[in-house]
């Protein structure tokens, strides 16, 4: 065999932006596939079957709330890997007859009777000076189930049993575990199954994770759902749930007890946004952080990137710088609101931007930033969207945060808890530091899109810190480089490291930033002499689900991204 001289190699390493999978005709060469179009409705979610449940609900004449719950349930059943009803739930709805976008965030809550003195002496008998991920002590209350019942009770049209029938049914008689979600798995199972309660009997049957392919039941997650089905969520808050976990938290040694099931409330709230050249991005307040994205995206207004071109040095440097401030004023100001006043306006203002922006040198990376001063004015993880024929479109994220979540299961309950509160800090006076009754910092984000008061884009990318660095290069590929939805989920994605951050060591050398392989290594080498710390990785650039509404047609546009095993599907 010949061998290629190793300039030639340098050469198309230097030019290729993405290796094309197949030689396809139309698009850019690293699409993996064509949009998908469709009239009547849309669903795009990480796994195909999901995927199918939601359409399939869309068809007997539900709404796209409704779609996105039978989706969401099917797949904290299917992906067990990152989401469930033992998580949390954040949503934007588009409603299309007020023509208004609402927001939802149904996070829970720390434990009402762990105060601070008491976890930071629980922290001490364990010998750690932080939440550890995984275990009793991360676990904050769900708050999944009901986000479902307040979107259900807003927007839903089936009943409730109607919409979580298939999710219970693949329960019970099983499902084929896909590829993606089954290497996951694997690698979850060692990590957790000696944690408290039922891992191994819910997740491992067999003594080790579903292989590709094998088929998986959970028979007790069927009977959770059956009871959510025919009693509502007081079954799960309030009833015999509740009590179930109730009992096992106190034999376990927990600190969640039945009272702070009851206390919980998910909060309607009004989505945030900035105008990005000409279209309105939206993200939800916190205690989440998309703000992050609209402050990158405030922050590169003010840069011409069509000029710079895509994966071009210039606007990948200051793309990355543009992360760097932006999680700074992260780690300080995004927190539970109910204790602690957050600079919401300022943050987001274009005055603060142009601050911002100016400490920026095109030169060099820059080796740390500190977090602004904006002025203080009042004012593992899947994402799932959907659309119907009435134009509702549901933008929902939904995860059990790291990987399966605490690894904590209650015998019989079919669902693990998740691990969110890991964020919480014990800095005195952060705006982030733990209390009883509060909600921890939070990364899942849903995003939506607006253009001349029209609904134009529903879409998220999963994956912790990824998710505002994610949304960001998603409406840069589309609104300053021209991609369709499917080549902006497609191209090849950057994700730094390093800025001080709760989840995240302190940036005091520049951090690191990861590049997927088709980012072109004439530009990496670039951003190397400019002092970036540069890294390859694989797996860490999240996922990606988006609806676009095309006014012109009256159609909706969907896309899924490779990265997952999921699927965008039309009628």
């Amino acid at each position: 065999m010949k061998s290629v001289p190793l300039t030639v190699i340098a050469t198309l390493l230097a030019t290729c932006t993405l290796p094309a999978q197949v030689d396809r005709i139309t698009g850019l060469p690293f699409a993996t596939r064509s949009e998908v179009i469709a009239q009547h409705g849309m669903v795009c979610t990480s796994h195909p079957l999901a995927t199918q449940v939601g359409l399939d609900v869309l068809k007997a004449g539900g709404s796209a709330v409704d779609a996105a719950i039978a989706a969401n349930a099917a797949l904290g059943l299917m992906e067990p890997v990152s989401n469930g009803i033992g998580g949390d739930l954040f949503a934007i709805v588009w409603d299309a007859k007020a023509r208004k976008l609402h927001g939802l965030n149904a996070s829970g809550r720390s434990p009402r009777g762990l105060s601070l003195e008491q976890m930071k002496a629980e922290l001490a008998r364990l010998g750690v000076k932080t939440i550890p991920q995984r275990g009793l002590l991360p676990i904050s209350v769900p708050g999944a189930v009901d986000g479902w019942f307040e979107l259900h009770g807003k927007f839903g049209r089936l009943p409730m049993a109607r919409v979580l029938e298939p999710t219970i049914r693949y329960a019970r008689e099983g499902f084929p575990v896909s590829e993606v979600i089954a290497y996951y798995w694997d690698v979850s199972v060692p990590l957790l199954g000696k944690q408290p309660g039922g891992f191994m009997a819910t997740y491992a049957p067999n003594g080790r994770a579903p292989r590709k392919g094998e088929i998986f039941r959970n028979p007790d997650l069927a009977r959770t759902l059956g009871l959510l089905a025919e009693k509502g969520r007081d079954a799960f808050y309030r009833g015999e749930i509740a009590e179930a976990m109730d009992r096992f938290f106190v034999q376990a040694g927990g600190w969640l007890r039945k009272v702070d099931f009851e206390s919980h409330t998910s909060t309607w709230v009004e989505p945030v946004s900035v105008n990005y050249r000409g279209y309105d991005v939206y993200e939800l307040p916190p205690n989440g952080q998309g703000i992050a994205a609209l402050q990158m995206l405030t922050i590169l207004e003010g840069f011409d990137l069509a000029k710079m071109g895509y994966n071009s040095a210039d606007a990948l440097h200051v793309m990355i710088e543009a992360k760097k401030l932006a999680f700074e004023d992260r780690a300080k100001f995004y927190a539970d609101p109910e204790f602690s006043k957050i600079p919401l306006q300022g943050l987001l203002s274009k005055e603060y931007a142009a601050q911002r922006r100016a400490l920026i040198s095109m030169e060099r990376a820059a080796m740390t930033y500190d977090a602004g001063n904006p002025a203080l004015q009042d004012g593992d993880t899947i994402y799932l969207t959907t659309a119907d024929a009435e134009g509702n479109m549901v933008s929902l994220i939904q995860s059990n945060y790291r990987g399966m979540g605490s690894g904590v299961v209650v015998p019989g309950l079919g669902f693990g808890f998740q691990n969110r509160g890991e964020m919480f800090v014990f800095e005195p006076g952060h705006a982030n530091v733990y209390a009883p009754g509060k909600r921890p910092f939070h990364t899942i984000i849903p995003a939506f899109i607006m253009k001349d008061g029209q609904p134009w884009l529903s879409f998220g990318v999963m994956g912790g810190a990824m998710q505002p660095q994610g949304h960001v290069q998603i409406v840069v590929n589309l609104i300053d480089f021209g991609m369709n939805l499917q080549e902006a989920g497609d191209a090849a994605r950057w994700q730094h490291f390093g800025s001080s951050d709760y989840d995240q060591p302190r940036m005091t050398t520049g951090g690191y930033v990861c590049f997927e392989t088709g980012v072109p290594w004439a530009a990496v080498a670039e951003l190397q002499r400019r002092g970036h710390d540069t890294r390859t990785d694989l797996g860490g650039y999240g996922g990606y689900q988006a609806i676009k509404w095309d006014a012109r047609n009256r159609v909706y546009i969907g896309a899924s991204e490779s990265r997952k095993d999921g699927q965008a599907a039309g009628w």
